[in-house]
């Protein structure tokens, strides 16, 4: 799912005041709670009931989430009023994308046809991160369809080093050369 303009200047206002109030870890931890009380599919029912006063709502959410920083909870009710609190964990995504880049650490999206050790999953990022100059954070997938090898998505750059790629490769190679 794209993130779109609005989850974006959200998480990026968020990062702003954390990083003014060096509490980046502190919000890092009150919106992963605001993103795991929107996966309660009967809490956002209600959430979203158009029929339920906001104040009986803003309750819910605040007995639902405990102890938060007070800006957050501001948060929260900001985006339910605005109808995009389904998005929250989205916002959390974006926020963590930028505390990353803050730190230096670029995320990579790393497709395999098997599962990765520890040992290979600590080989892969120090290769990529001579490739990219930066700490790397691999989110691993599986795809048995590129039978083996890697492809890795780093923002806007693919590295495709999969066995399914290299073989479509010989193929064209192979047709070019019978004409």
């Amino acid at each position: 799912m794209s993130v779109t303009t609005s989850i974006k200047r959200y998480a990026q206002a968020v990062f702003e005041i954390a990083l003014e109030s060096d509490k980046l870890k502190e919000w890092q931890s009150d919106l992963g709670k605001i993103a795991q009380l929107v996966q309660d599919t009967e809490f956002i029912s209600l959430a979203e009931n158009p029929k339920l006063p906001f104040e009986l709502k803003a309750k819910l959410v605040q007995e639902r989430l405990g102890e938060i920083n007070p800006m957050a909870l501001n948060l929260t009710y900001l985006i339910m009023a605005k109808g995009k609190l389904k998005n929250a964990g989205q916002i959390a995504g974006e926020y963590e994308r930028l505390l990353n880049d803050h730190y230096g650490i670029k995320s990579a999206e790393v497709t395999t046809a098997i599962a990765l050790d520890a040992t290979e999953s600590e080989r892969l990022g120090n290769y990529l991160e001579a490739i990219v100059g930066k700490k790397i954070r691999i989110n691993s997938q599986i795809d048995p369809d590129i039978l083996g090898g890697f492809i890795a998505r780093i923002d806007d750059s693919l590295i495709d080093g999969s066995i399914r790629n290299k073989l479509d490769m010989l193929k064209k190679s192979l047709a070019e050369t019978k004409r």
